[in-house]
């Protein structure tokens, strides 16, 4: 089954059971993918790897969203878990995130293989990190990077 066919019997069965959330987020996903097809110079194929492209970057949105919410306390509590139940739902599609420790290694051999001791080449080991295509958290890597050169 393509993710598109579960996000359709998905929201049927959402829509049976009027929950709201469910409805909304997978409506959201779906305009997501609209608006892609929709932009001038798509060429591709609503396909799975459109469907997992999209999702990553709504996730990723909604993280960020999350976390602005929860600096806010009480005032952004409700919208928080709001974007914590939609970032829960569409995490089935994503690949698991890399933990803290692993990241820390690779940012470890990157350092040792590039040679880089100065706090200045934090770009030239982000670009020889993030180029390796694993599914990283750019700001993580950024974070651990600048600790251990010492920025």
């Amino acid at each position: 089954m393509t993710i598109k066919e579960e996000l359709a019997a998905n929201l049927r069965e959402a829509m049976r059971a009027k929950d709201k959330p469910l409805i909304n987020v997978i409506r959201q996903i779906e305009n997501e993918v609209l608006v892609q097809t929709k932009s001038p110079g798509f060429t591709g194929e609503i396909d799975d790897d459109l469907y997992l492209q999209t999702i990553a970057g709504y996730v990723k949105k909604m993280r960020k969203a999350r976390d602005e919410f929860e600096a806010a306390g009480e005032r952004g509590a409700a919208n928080a878990a709001k974007l914590t139940f939609e970032i829960d739902y569409l995490a089935r599609w994503l690949p698991a995130p890399v933990d803290e420790a692993a990241v820390r290694e690779l940012v470890r051999a990157a350092i040792a293989e590039l040679g880089v001791a100065d706090p200045k080449q934090v770009g030239r080991v982000m670009g020889h990190i993030m180029k390796g295509g694993a599914d990283l958290d750019g700001s993580l890597v950024s974070q651990m990077v600048r600790e251990e050169l010492g920025a």
